[in-house]
């Protein structure tokens, strides 16, 4: 780009004025780093002057003429190691807010490269350091999470949410190079996705009538309404106006489960593919996009320090070795693929004794996954379980073709579910029934029986309790075979992090019996 200058009579153009030096100093000061992690990573062999940092305290340790003070920012599991007159650190305590101004320099102590030998101590934000209950002593998991407002200042806690941000940034790449459109589907929906009732009602004001009439209140949308429970109906009418299309979304849950694996409000990655032929395909875009996390983020600064286990704080986490074999499963060979019938024979001829028998017809249960999990990836690779039984999947689910599998005893489903090792499943997705015909036919096999209307079309029977009729509308005109997946977000941040309660994925977790903030 060509400098504007003013035009000086006599001037040549090519006339560049010279720099004071001073100006020549802010220049080269700029590169200076002005996070916690930039600076760990900045080491000059000579010391830099006038450079200021700003931070959290997290630990002091004091001596006669100096104090050692431990900054973090967020940026970083690791602490910078400041030090601070006495004179200037009279102020600072636990969990202050701190800008430092001083040198980096060669450290000459043990534990870190280089350090902040600090000038002026400014203190922001004041902290009680009696009262603070953020400690660097070990703090288990169970009293952290009646801290939802300050757990995040744990250092490996705020790690954990700055994975959860480059994963997303990660599938953004991944969905933008591949021609997918992201969108934002709805929260409030008058359709409960997958029909099973656990859905949380919306209600505006007064939940039950006024004690001054015995009129109930008028609804607020005028037919029942819920939080979501998945996004995938929204996304397949975006798909057939956009093609392919994703959203990664919040959805909803009214489970009464207090276990490792479920929280009431969590994170969904979704997406739709329009002109889908088959469920290989689906398939092929799961394993290529957690492929894609796996290469993208193995080499970067949170997914090391993910790996990190020191204190009594690692027997809250699955081991090192564990998750490095975890994400090496990302990146191996072909993952296998069986169908739901492979799976119980296998189930069935297996020498471990189950405490639920492997039955034809029944859900797998988490035993069953994880010996699946075991035995056919290896204990290492994540396993492609296809085509369950009709009856034990969601209504939207395309019919599987005649004579998909001869040893099936009963009829199946183009659909598969994603299983890793310990963490069982944490993908689901299917064709989706495009035919207007089959999909009133399986409506009224799962109980949602269809009526018809004055003018002959057929609409579901339930439009007050479940809309369904506009999903209906959806094969009336121009749907072409479609078919998606939904991947648990929260789950797959717990697998690759190591964490292992689903409660400690998300910064403000909701699970039953529990929304403290």
């Amino acid at each position: 780009m060509i400098p504007i200058r003013p035009l000086l009579r006599g001037v040549p153009l090519n006339f560049h004025p010279k720099l004071p030096s001073r100006a020549l100093q802010r220049a080269s000061i700029s590169t200076v780093p002005t996070s916690v992690s930039g600076f760990l990573d900045f080491k000059p062999q000579d010391a830099v002057s006038d450079v200021k940092i700003d931070g959290f305290v997290r630990s002091i340790r004091a001596q006669k003429r100096c104090h050692f003070v431990s900054l973090g920012d967020g940026s970083s599991l690791e602490s910078l190691q400041a030090v601070v007159p006495s004179d200037q650190a009279e102020c600072l305590s636990i969990g202050a807010a701190v800008r430092l101004h001083g040198s980096w320099i060669p450290s000459q102590g043990r534990g870190q490269s280089h350090e902040l030998r600090v000038e002026r101590a400014t203190v922001l934000g004041p902290s009680d350091a009696k009262t603070f209950p953020i400690q660097k002593k070990y703090q288990t998991p169970e009293y952290l999470r009646t801290l939802p407002h300050l757990r995040p200042r744990v250092p490996f806690n705020s790690t954990v949410l700055r994975f959860r941000s480059e994963m997303i940034a990660s599938l953004t790449r991944f969905f933008g190079t591949r021609g997918f459109i992201q969108t934002h589907t709805p929260i409030l929906t008058s359709s409960d996705c997958e029909g099973a009732g656990e859905v949380f009602h919306v209600s505006a004001g007064e939940p039950s009538p006024s004690p001054s009439t015995s009129e109930t209140p008028k609804s607020f949308f005028r037919r029942p309404v819920y939080t979501t429970v998945s996004a995938q109906l929204h996304l397949e009418a975006l798909a057939q106006a956009l093609g392919n299309v994703w959203t990664l979304s919040p959805t909803f849950r009214a489970e009464q489960s207090d276990t490792p694996r479920h929280l009431s409000e969590f994170y969904m990655l979704e997406a739709e593919m329009a002109f889908a032929d088959n469920l290989d395909s689906v398939m092929n875009l799961v394993e290529n996009m957690l492929r894609h996390i796996g290469t993208d983020l193995a080499g970067s600064r949170v997914r090391d320090e993910l790996l990190v286990r020191t204190g009594e704080r690692a027997s809250d986490l699955a081991t090192a070795e564990q998750v490095t074999q975890r994400w090496e499963g990302l990146t191996g060979p072909a993952w296998p693929r069986i169908t739901y019938t492979e799976a119980i024979e296998l189930l069935k001829r297996a020498e471990t004794s189950f405490v639920h028998s492997p039955l034809w017809g029944k859900d797998l249960h988490t035993e069953h996954e994880k010996y699946i999990a075991a035995k056919v990836g290896n204990n290492k690779l994540p396993v492609f379980v296809t085509h369950y039984p009709r009856d034990i999947k969601a209504f939207y689910m395309k019919a599987s073709t005649e004579n998909y599998d001869s040893t099936s005893p009963g009829r199946t489903v183009e659909c598969f579910d994603l299983l890793v090792p310990d963490f069982c499943e944490i993908t689901g997705g299917s064709m989706r029934e495009h035919r207007l015909d089959n999909l009133l036919e399986s409506m009224r096999a799962h109980g949602i029986a269809p009526r018809s209307s004055s003018d002959g079309a057929v609409e579901s029977s339930q439009p007050t309790e479940n809309n369904l009729n506009w999903y209906v509308d959806l094969r009336r005109w121009g749907c072409p075979p479609h078919g998606g997946f939904g991947l648990g977000f929260d789950r797959l941040i717990c697998y690759l992090s190591g964490v292992q309660t689903i409660h400690d994925t998300s910064a403000f977790p909701r699970w039953y019996g529990r929304c403290d903030c």
